[in-house]
């Protein structure tokens, strides 16, 4: 395919120009002039350059990579069709939908944008961690930092010890039960050539416990309302998380709240003063 410059340097500046920085989670300011977005702030949201942004606007860049395609079409807030026009613009074939896609949805990533003082974040039904809120990070740490297979919080569990440092030591059997149950559920869904079946076989072979624990075929175990967090200043909190699922994409918005009042609300409040550290 054959890179469009034109209709890629007017397709981003028609999509920035329609967005508001309160749209995509950026303050205004109080003498903001800009109508939508500036290129920076773009740049900002794509994790690039703001030269390297600008050059594609001005058609003067090279050939953006896919990466960087998709790495502009999540920071825009792109739907799925748009994120695919984007790709095309642009000289490559677009990425696969459905649950291989990592491309966030426009209203997820909105609702997620707007959960500046709640632990929040967005995964795929393997538990691949896509984004977190910053009280996120403060909580469980930076979880989308991980490459490969241990992107997959199932499969940290069983090779990477300390991974379960985050949770109460209680509460580790029925975790083990349930990262199994839910792998289980989603290689029977999506096949034995899926990637969840690609990581059962690695499991497989790196751990003794994952192979017992598969073998005793449990299925539908479902996650508690309330889970036990152990962070390393504030010791035990106790976080109610609700769910809201995205079905085209298979991902999920998980977000961890306290009951006002209690010691794990009081907790709360700490790590948002921790997270600005």
């Amino acid at each position: 395919m054959v890179i469009d410059r034109i209709g890629l340097a007017d397709f981003l500046r028609r999509r920035r120009e329609a967005l508001q920085p309160e749209d995509v989670g950026l303050p205004r300011g109080a003498r903001r002039r800009t109508s939508g977005l500036r290129r920076e702030e773009v740049a900002l949201l794509c994790h690039m350059s703001t030269d390297y942004y600008a050059r594609i606007e001005r058609q003067t860049g090279p050939q953006p990579s896919e990466q960087m395609i998709a790495a502009i079409a999540q920071g825009l807030h792109l739907s799925v069709d748009e994120r695919d026009h984007l790709f095309r613009l642009a000289g490559h074939h677009p990425p696969s939908r459905g649950p291989a896609s990592e491309h966030i949805s426009p209203g997820l990533q909105r609702i997620l944008d707007r959960l500046h003082d709640t632990p929040a974040e967005i995964v795929t039904e393997l538990g691949e961690t896509l984004r977190q809120t910053a009280l996120g990070v403060a909580l469980t740490g930076d979880l989308t930092a991980y490459s490969g297979p241990a992107r997959s919080i199932g499969y940290r569990w069983f090779t990477d010890p300390e991974s379960r440092s985050l949770y109460a030591p209680e509460e580790h059997p029925f975790l083990t039960r349930m990262w199994v149950s839910g792998l289980r559920g989603v290689v029977t869904l999506r096949g034995p050539e899926s990637h969840a079946a690609h990581l059962v076989e690695l499991l497989h072979a790196r751990s003794e416990e994952f192979r017992q624990v598969w073998d005793t075929h449990e299925v539908g175990i479902r996650p508690h309302e309330v889970k036990k967090f152990m962070h390393p200043e504030l010791g035990e909190l106790e976080l109610t998380c609700q769910t809201l699922l995205d079905p085209v994409q298979s991902h999920a918005l998980l977000v961890y709240t306290a009951v006002p009042g209690t010691e794990s609300y009081e907790k709360l409040q700490l790590l948002s003063v921790l997270g600005t550290r």
